[in-house]
């Protein structure tokens, strides 16, 4: 937008031009993906080149990549009982996810309830490992999913450590890495994933594209939309090559060179936002983050409020998580991590991406300055 700064980029990035490019030529072909005359051969090449991009993206092999409408479609798909480890018939018998998940992953996919356990956070907002041991040790065939790293916080989970309990206790590892392509190391077999999810609008690709990704041994043999052989009979029904194109674009694009310049703004925006309101706390400070996240809170300010009057001065921000139908909520990710509700209440979080500038920064920063003395006073007002 012009005369706006963007500082929402977890909730969704804007549109690469790379992206927007390759959507624009995949439109210009007529073929289905899936016929096979010259038309369709067309068709299936983009979305084969596509795949390759992504896989080369995870340091996966592009076989394993199968193609969905976004990350919460992937979750749905990697949350089944039904999954085969080097041929063997024994489905899952139990899925353990942690407290701070994303709800399409706390929602337990496609277990039944009575299947599904939560696990708790310490307060640093980290999977308790010991807790993980213990309570995957009663399951058989234990399916665990665990997020990279948290939307809200940014802050990184030890999935290399989770990989090793889980694999100990003969269980598979399903790891929701949307927020961590672009900014931090995602690659599958270094983390110790045996499934992944994607997201193509977290990157810079369209909005409506997603991806999971398998590790070679790993089968998913109930898949979650049946009716025809697309994706290699692991999601039915015609393929969005347009979306697919500009997702596989994206992924082309992202590098953790990237990242470089985002942690020193977000370094300063800590910063200015400490000098401001010494009060304010920034939750996951000190530990490791993305390099793109601030979550904060200054007692006595409430999150609507805070975003209303970032808006008012040409500033997008969020409270979190951008998956509750616009509305303000209180998290469930700072709940988790023992934080007191009334301060969670006031939780803002901002994300900054690859053309965030410094100017943006400061024009945050000035504007935080102006506003939040009228918050306070209202808070104090209304005591």
């Amino acid at each position: 937008m012009t005369g706006r700064a963007y500082f929402d980029w977890n909730a969704t990035a804007p549109l690469r031009e790379g992206a927007r490019a390759a959507m624009v030529a995949a439109l210009e072909l007529t073929g289905n993906a899936s016929s096979v005359h010259a038309e369709g051969r067309a068709a299936r090449r983009t979305v084969e080149e596509a795949r390759e991009k992504v896989a080369s993206l995870m340091g996966a092999e592009a076989k394993n990549v199968t193609f969905t409408s976004g990350a919460t479609e992937a979750n749905m798909l990697a949350l089944t009982p039904a999954i085969e480890v080097a041929g063997v018939k024994h489905w899952r018998d139990r899925l353990f996810v942690s407290a701070i998940e994303h709800p399409s992953v706390r929602s337990g996919g496609r277990f039944t309830p009575d299947a599904v356990e939560e696990l708790p956070v310490t307060r640093d907002g980290l999977l308790d490992l010991h807790t993980l041991g213990t309570a995957i040790g009663r399951a058989e065939r234990p399916l665990v999913s665990v997020m990279l790293a948290n939307n809200e916080t940014g802050i990184i989970q030890p999935i290399s450590e989770i990989a090793q309990i889980v694999h100990a206790a003969n269980g598979v590892l399903h790891v929701d890495a949307v927020q961590g392509p672009g900014r931090i190391d995602c690659r599958m077999a270094e983390l110790g994933a045996d499934l992944m999810s994607l997201s193509a609008h977290k990157l810079g690709g369209p909005q409506g594209a997603g991806a999971l990704i398998r590790r070679g041994d790993i089968h998913i043999a109930e898949p979650l939309i049946k009716g025809g052989g697309q994706e290699r009979s692991l999601r039915a029904g015609t393929e969005s090559v347009a979306a697919i194109a500009g997702f596989g674009a994206a992924a082309a694009a992202a590098n953790q060179t990237e990242a470089t310049g985002m942690t020193a703004l977000r370094d300063r925006l800590e910063a200015g936002i400490k000098a401001a309101t010494p009060q304010a706390v920034v939750f996951g400070h000190g530990l490791a983050r993305l390099p793109n996240t601030i979550l904060f809170a200054v007692p006595g300010v409430k999150a609507e409020t805070a975003i209303i009057a970032f808006d008012l001065n040409g500033i997008a921000v969020s409270s979190g998580s951008a998956c509750s139908s616009g509305k303000v909520q209180a998290s469930h990710v700072l709940a988790a991590m023992g934080v007191e509700p009334q301060l969670s209440r006031g939780a803002v979080r901002i994300s900054l991406g690859w053309s965030t500038s410094g100017a943006d920064v400061e024009r945050l920063l000035n504007a935080w300055k102006n506003v939040v003395s009228s918050l306070l006073n209202k808070h104090a007002n209304a005591a």
